[in-house]
This record gives structure tokens, C-alpha cells and sequence, in this order.
């Protein structure tokens, strides 16, 4: 068994496409995962689950969602081992000088193509950083999320892949469940 984590764009956003984390629970153990657990409402699940392809794991969460709640959302699975990784990696973790609190990752759902990237990085930010780290997006926005231009929205129609962004005390705590139900 592999523990995943399995992270879903746009749920519970201002009464739009609503699904109480009971029932998404309860549609992860009719799937065959065990030891399913949520965090916040956004969308957040991990769960253990034969070793697969998890691509194939989001699609088949992808298509139970439409299934059981009659929307779709894009969802993007990574296993723990994938999440420590994303976190190790974070750049701005290595400086001091910038404020974990700040730290937000934006999960692709593929690599960006480079000129496509080159493009986006080469954009004025104001205060906000971003580094690509393999299909990981690290952003650095000391104004707040809120305020960025580098929304979800931005980054999927300039870089043409899916985009799902946590703040750095969320992925910390899934990589926390993760190691917990291992």
C-alpha cells in the first residue's frame, strides 16, 4: 500500500461546487482507499491505496466527483514521498530572510513547457517570487495570496496545465497525515 495525496482545484469557493468532506470520505472508501482523511474544506485528501499511476488515481477521483457530486474538478495526486520531496525542495526555504508564512506551492498538473515558463517568469510581480522546481510551482508573495497576480487562473492559461495552489502551513500538514496513516 502507498499513502497519496490527492489535492482538488476549486471546491467550497464563495458556494460553488459544494462537497461536504463526510461524503467526499465517504466516495474515497467506495473507491477501496483506506485510512481516507480530509483537511480544511478545500479539497485536501489522503488516503492509502494500491501503488498505481497517479495520474490514473486522479482520473478515477476526477470521475467519481462528476459521478457522485455532478461537477468537475481538477484533481492532482501525488504520493508522500512526492510531497516530502516539494517540500525539501522549496527554495525560499533556504533564505532566511523570507517568511514561511508567505511560502505558497502551486501543484501542475504536467511540466510547463520552458518558453511558456520563461515567459511567465520574465513578468513583473511587484514583491512576488516564483521558482519551478520539476511540476512544482514555488511562489513568495509577502503581500498575501490574495493580492497576487500569480492566481490559479494566471498561471493555467499561460502555462496550459492545471494549477492548484496551498499555502506552506497545508502542504506541512498533509505531508504531517501523510506520515501518520503510513
Amino acid at each position: 500500500m502507498v499513502t497519496y495525496i490527492s489535492i482538488l482545484r476549486g471546491i467550497n469557493v464563495s458556494g460553488h461546487k459544494l462537497i461536504k468532506m463526510d461524503a467526499l470520505r465517504k466516495m474515497c472508501g467506495e473507491l477501496g482507499f483506506s485510512g481516507t482523511s480530509t483537511y480544511i474544506q478545500s479539497g485536501n485528501i489522503v488516503f492509502r491505496f494500491k501503488k498505481t499511476d497517479a495520474q490514473k488515481l486522479s482520473e478515477l477521483i476526477r470521475k467519481a466527483i462528476e459521478k457522485t457530486f455532478g461537477f468537475e474538478v481538477p484533481v492532482i495526486t501525488l504520493t508522500k514521498d512526492d510531497i516530502q520531496e516539494i517540500v525539501r525542495s522549496n527554495p525560499f526555504s533556504k533564505q532566511k530572510t523570507k517568511d514561511p508564512a508567505y511560502f505558497h506551492v502551486t501543484f501542475l498538473s504536467g511540466q510547463p513547457e520552458k518558453p511558456r515558463y520563461d515567459t511567465v517568469a520574465a513578468g513583473d510581480y511587484k514583491s512576488d517570487e516564483l521558482a519551478l522546481v520539476n511540476s512544482t510551482l514555488y511562489l513568495y508573495c509577502p503581500a498575501g495570496y490574495g493580492n497576487t497576480k500569480l492566481s490559479n487562473t494566471f498561471l493555467e492559461s499561460k502555462l496550459k496545465v492545471n494549477a492548484t495552489t496551498r499555502n506552506w502551513k497545508t502542504v506541512n500538514e498533509l505531508l504531517k497525515m501523510a506520515g501518520e496513516i503510513d
